[in-house]
């Protein structure tokens, strides 16, 4: 696996990824996907990147469309399979039930997949090596039993022996109720009457009697006024029960031996299992988070390119889910003409979030989460991914913000190329305005040469105005309502954004004669370019709605043509269909007329006087024989042509051979696929494949067969 370059834990830090490796271990089952998620790295190989994609993405197909899969309840093997390596090892009861369920849960997974493989390919290449098997069930279920404890029948030394425990467990509790009555009559017993110690049942019996009833004394109660009495008559009995006892677990210990050798043949197979129960465990939890947050697949470009449709920050998004709120999705995009995009506007309008949407969906998207975007969205990959966002001064180092943020541009300037991309939030800022100013432009201009894509924020005017100047730069600005001065939440790539400073000192009660004395300090030409900005955003907004509401207008439009057109084709097919059935009852009424005129034509032949005349008839009946002969042709011509396109269609698609089907040979036990029968292959002759099924013989075509063993 090939992990993306500089992936270092500011970047981490900064795209609050670490969150999102919380939100995914969280719905992990085992262990090691849980781990898996805690260490969660983007990938640089595209292959990688849309195999892990397109597996999520299946995944997500299979648990909300319907479909039947079993539910990944299982227990991780690692330390069975440790055991098992281990020469003459003895696997502890509990292990043989994770391997049973394991096998059979593996077994229902590819029941599944069975008829359902062409849907989902990516899940289905994980079996590759597993196969459907009984055996170990049957193995583990003659030893246990449905309650997972061990079968008296597991083996005839067992059963003999638990029937003689059995056996003096009745005479020992038959002694032990004979002794408890005649003592309880006396009035010697204690109010509990009876304990158990060391697993034996005892007389509970006041103290001041214990010596004259016979057993063994076992104890006593922490005041000392009971004593607790094994009966005489039981002393012997459970001394034999704890012999047997020992047999017992001698002989246990036996078969588990022996059911770990059966076992450990198939080892293999059981690290296959493991391996496929973590790797979907995995992969669903990659799908419940995507289900979280409405997650999609996007596009993929040749190319480094973003084009982020309707998308969502992911934990701004699930954040506001769970309090009610509302989210206003964002469009971005950054292609090899619009590279670095620098966003401008005043503070709290969203900068910061569009910048660590942008950051945070790719480096999701290059680890294999689906992304809350639009499906429509594209997107390319790249190599690593550089963040300078937010305030990280260094008390511990003794930095200052804008020392650490030299350092962080330094590292910038030594890695960053044309598969980087950037995301530098509030840029320039921390040093005198116009001499930083002056250097972060130099800075831009220095990324932008190496051809390094990016999301760019800042207040400086001569930013705005070099990604202006700049062929593949370009501005964008979050919109404001110029008269609330409310946030609109919505990017506006083409044009700077204003800051709107004297309108916000001005609606939150700065005296006007301050602001105007603010304006007279500065540049006329600069104040004039900003009141500019402000309202070209605000014709822009009134723009954009005319233009959503064409919009609107022609997808009604659109939406009319296309039901038109829906009607259309119904009507033609009504049409179609019913010119069959008035062919069809033409065809009817013309063979209706030939049978009229038949019967017509037809005579009694009776002469006069000399009853019926035979030969009356023989010319009609000809006639019929003929038309019944022409008719019967074209019937069974209309047949041989249907039956030799059905095979013409049948030679074109032949039945898909599935991976586990090549493991079929002779005498391999194989099922079919649509039923539960079970038999074994005697003969194979290319696709064709002879079964028998127990005492039945039948020739079955390859493509209907399952492998079993």
């Amino acid at each position: 696996m090939q992990y993306m370059f500089h992936f270092d834990e500011q970047v981490v830090k900064d795209l609050e990824f670490d969150l999102i490796r919380i939100m995914l271990h969280d719905h992990c089952v085992s262990d090691t996907a849980r781990m898996r998620a805690a260490e969660l790295m983007p990938m640089r190989r595209k292959s990688d990147i849309v195999q892990a994609l397109e597996e999520t993405r299946e995944f997500q197909v299979l648990r909300t469309e319907g479909h039947v899969f079993p539910a990944l309840d299982f227990q991780e093997m690692h330390h069975d399979i440790r055991t098992l390596n281990i020469r003459d090892a003895v696997l502890p009861e509990e292990a043989f039930l994770r391997i049973r369920d394991a096998s059979d849960l593996v077994n229902r997974m590819i029941e599944f997949f069975d008829t359902q493989e062409d849907e989902f390919p990516r899940l289905w290449s994980l079996f590759n090596g597993v196969h459907y098997t009984d055996e170990m069930i049957h193995l583990v279920d003659a030893v246990f039993d449905n309650r997972g404890q061990i079968r008296d029948d597991a083996s005839e030394g067992l059963q003999r022996i638990r029937q003689q425990m059995a056996s003096i467990r009745r005479k020992i509790n038959a002694n032990f109720n004979k002794v408890l009555k005649g003592l309880n009559e006396k009035g010697w017993l204690a109010d509990t009457r009876e304990g158990f110690i060391s697993d034996r049942r005892v007389l509970a019996v006041m103290s001041t009697h214990k010596r004259k009833v016979g057993g063994t004394a076992m104890g006593a109660s922490n005041t000392g006024s009971i004593t607790y009495i094994e009966p005489q008559q039981n002393v012997p009995l459970n001394h034999e029960f704890e012999m047997l006892r020992d047999d017992e677990r001698r002989e246990i210990r036996r078969i588990l031996h022996q059911l770990t050798a059966d076992i450990r043949s198939s080892l293999p197979l059981i690290e296959a299992y493991n391996g496929l129960l973590i790797e979907l465990d995995y992969i669903n939890a990659r799908t419940k988070l995507a289900l979280d947050m409405d997650a999609h697949i996007p596009g993929f470009c040749p190319e480094q390119e973003i084009e982020l449709i309707r998308a969502y920050h992911p934990i701004l998004l699930l954040t506001n889910k769970r309090e009610g709120l509302s989210t206003h999705p964002q469009s971005v995009r950054l292609d090899k003409f619009s590279r670095m995009l620098v966003i401008s506007g005043p503070n709290a309008g969203g900068k910061s979030i569009t910048l660590k949407m942008v950051g945070l969906l790719q480096v999701m998207l290059q680890s294999g989460l689906l992304i809350p975007a639009d499906p429509n969205s594209k997107v390319g990959f790249f190599h690593s991914v550089l963040t300078d966002i937010g305030d990280n001064q260094s008390i511990e180092n003794q930095l200052s913000t804008y020392s650490y943020r030299l350092k962080r541009m330094k590292h910038f300037l030594n890695v960053a190329n044309r598969r980087t991309l950037l995301l530098l939030d509030e840029f320039g800022t921390g040093s005198d305005p116009e001499l930083g100013g002056a250097l972060a432009e130099v800075f831009f201009e220095e990324l932008y040469n190496r051809k390094s894509f990016g999301v760019i924020t800042t207040h400086y005017a001569n930013i705005k105005l070099k990604a202006a100047e700049l062929r593949n730069a370009i501005n964008g600005s979050m919109l404001f309502d110029k008269e609330t001065l409310k946030p609109l939440y919505k990017l506006d790539v083409g044009q700077p954004g204003s800051s709107f400073t004297f309108e916000v000192a001005e609606i939150n009660g700065i005296d006007k004669a301050l602001i105007d004395d603010a304006k007279s300090r500065l540049d006329d030409r600069k104040v004039k370019m900003d009141k500019l900005i402000a309202d070209l955003q605000k014709e822009k907004s009134e723009y954009d709605r005319l233009l959503r509401d064409t919009r609107a207008a022609e997808k009604g439009a659109l939406s009319a043509e296309q039901k038109f057109k829906d009607k259309l084709v119904k009507y033609e097919e009504r049409l179609k269909s019913q010119q069959e059935i008035i062919d069809k009852n033409n065809d009817l009424l013309n063979k209706g007329r030939k049978l009229a005129q038949f019967i017509e034509k037809y005579s009694t032949g009776k002469i006069r006087g000399k009853g019926p005349d035979k030969n009356a008839n023989q010319e009609l009946l000809e006639d019929i024989r003929k038309y019944l002969a022409v008719e019967r042709t074209r019937i069974d011509e209309q047949l041989r042509e249907e039956e030799l396109k059905r095979r013409a269609e049948a030679k074109k698609n032949p039945g898909k051979i599935k991976p586990n089907q090549k493991k079929i040979e002779v005498g391999s036990t194989v099922r079919l696929i649509k039923g539960k029968q079970r038999g074994q292959v005697i003969e194979m002759d290319g696709s064709k494949v002879t079964v028998a099924f127990g005492n039945f013989k039948t020739i079955v075509e390859l493509s209907q067969l399952a492998f079993v063993h």
